[in-house]
């Protein structure tokens, strides 16, 4: 079986030891612990009577509560299959610039949905240990150009500054934003490019739903950008590309204030714990993080540390071999519950230590 490209793969780990996909204890795929959320589960069920009915093709009401979660016209909305499917439409508006630049190392997924469109595809250095990191793109020419970044950044975990992205905004043609782990930064701290983007025409959002949510399984993203391209998207894509009950689902999620409360107020605490935790451990170095995941740097090459974990521990961690300008130097982990976080301390302890 192929060496998975993305976090979560449950099924390649089981195969590689012979045992249930769910006896694996999961660190390669950044998802909340703490979900689904009750109020979820509850609603996916009371929805089950109605899946002999086709979905509202413009998902009305998904968009109409994230309109308002906002502070946005629902025109500025549109519903997605994962951020996944929405990024290849990105990458279809990204291939007609005269180029795209990329930051390195950047998610695999970019990659596919840029080569997709045949885009001409320039990678620039994300520069993750200065305090801009899009800086590199001073030197290069932006106009007729695109952007595509993710804010935080995976798989390093920095966060931008808002003021960051404003020479790309007012210089290149257009901007893609990729914000899938936003939901996870403190909130005196996002930078979430949102409340721009009625002055930028040329700005496109990226969203997730199944991260902070732990609905990865549903797939349910969506992206905010001009009215006018979001129109143009709607052409571009199959009809009832996102089934009833993710839409469903997404409705009792963002409605569910306590559920996004206790997770920050968790999630501040644990993650300190934890990084706290690796950094302890002789041979490894987490690199701080706003995400809920740290990026950590290992004396041990990742793919050997990886083998070890999963087969006498059965902890899967994210090696980091898709981004060749990290390869076998780092490995990613999740933040999980503190019981889970301290078996992985543990096992990294006791193979280290050899």
């Amino acid at each position: 079986m192929q060496r998975p490209i993305h976090g979560g793969n449950l099924f390649w780990a089981a195969y590689q030891i012979g045992c249930p996909a769910s006896s694996i204890l999961d660190f390669s795929a950044s998802i909340n612990p703490l979900g689904p959320p009750q109020s979820v589960l509850n609603a996916i069920q009371d929805a089950l009577q109605d899946i002999n009915h086709y979905p509202d093709p413009n998902y009305t009401q998904l968009r109409k509560i994230l309109a308002q979660y906002h502070h946005l016209p629902p025109e500025w909305i549109l519903i997605g299959n994962g951020v996944a499917e929405l990024l290849t439409w990105a990458g279809r508006e990204l291939a007609q610039e005269e180029r795209t630049y990329v930051f390195k190392p950047f998610f695999n997924d970019y990659l596919r949905a840029l080569k997709t469109f045949q885009a001409n595809i320039e990678p620039v250095d994300f520069l993750w240990q200065q305090d801009n990191p899009i800086a590199t793109l001073t030197s290069f020419k932006r106009k007729k150009s695109g952007v595509i970044v993710n804010n935080p950044h995976n798989p390093t975990g920095k966060l931008l500054k808002k003021e960051f992205f404003i020479p790309l905004l007012e210089e290149s043609s257009l901007v893609v934003v990729d914000e899938a782990f936003m939901d996870f930064v403190d909130p005196l701290q996002e930078q979430s490019l949102i409340s721009w983007i009625s002055k930028y025409s040329n700005l496109i959002i990226l969203r997730s739903l199944t991260k902070f949510y732990s609905i990865p399984g549903l797939r349910l993203g969506y992206v905010i950008s001009h009215p006018d391209r979001i129109k143009k998207w709607q052409t571009w894509r199959d009809p009832w590309c996102v089934n009833y009950l993710a839409m469903v689902a997404g409705i009792a999620a963002i409605n569910d204030k306590e559920f996004t409360y206790n997770t920050k107020r968790w999630l501040s605490f644990t993650s300190e714990k934890l990084f706290q935790g690796l950094s302890k451990i002789k041979g490894l170095k987490p690199i701080s993080s706003s995400a809920n995941f740290f990026l950590v740097e290992t004396s041990m090459k990742s793919s050997t540390l990886q083998q070890k974990l999963l087969q006498k521990y059965h902890i899967l961690i994210r090696d980091c071999l898709s981004f060749p300008e990290l390869g076998d130097k780092y490995f990613r982990v999740a933040v999980r519950k503190h019981q889970d976080n301290k078996k992985l301390l543990d096992a990294l302890s006791e193979i280290l230590s050899i």
